[in-house]
């Protein structure tokens, strides 16, 4: 199983992302993130949509699948080689002044960015490649982490 991202241009009016939400529910096909930006065009809209697939067969039926609806105007599959991906990451971690210090110093090895800081907690922003976030929340792990907020994958192709 491995993730694959795919970009939708889609009209931009009310109930679209319904529509694709829910024929990936009625598929069984888990929406892993989700992001939605505005384009050039004010009526249409790019939707994002990473999820988990099988094999090969399934990401033609999703693909399928969403060209059939009447709002998608154009779906691309974007692969890691062709395409740059980021996504930005909150992480709230829960530590007394006297170890701040070793949190802001993993953050700088990432090019983290401390976006709030109080006496009990502080909030690391990351931004990056899928795997960068992965592994920064790996190496903070051991810290206790409070909440986080992962925003998803968002792609464009080169």
């Amino acid at each position: 199983m491995k993730y694959e991202v795919l970009s939708l241009l889609v009209d931009n009016q009310s109930g679209t992302l319904t529509r694709i939400a829910s024929l990936f529910a009625r598929r069984g096909y888990n929406i892993e993130s989700l992001t939605v930006s505005a384009v050039k065009d004010s009526k249409h809209s790019k939707i994002t949509i990473t999820t988990i697939i099988e094999d090969k067969y399934e990401l033609k039926q999703i693909v399928s699948q969403c060209a059939k609806l009447e709002v998608v105007r154009d779906i691309e599959i974007i692969t890691r080689e062709e395409a740059v991906q980021r996504e930005i990451c909150l992480v709230k971690i829960k530590c007394k002044s006297e170890r701040a210090m070793e949190v802001v110093n993993i953050a700088n090895i990432y090019k983290a960015n401390i976006v709030d800081f109080s006496k009990d907690s502080l909030i690391v922003e990351i931004t990056g490649k899928p795997a960068k976030v992965d592994a920064f929340l790996k190496v903070i792990e051991s810290y206790e982490i409070i909440d986080f907020c992962r925003t998803g994958i968002t792609a464009m192709k080169r």
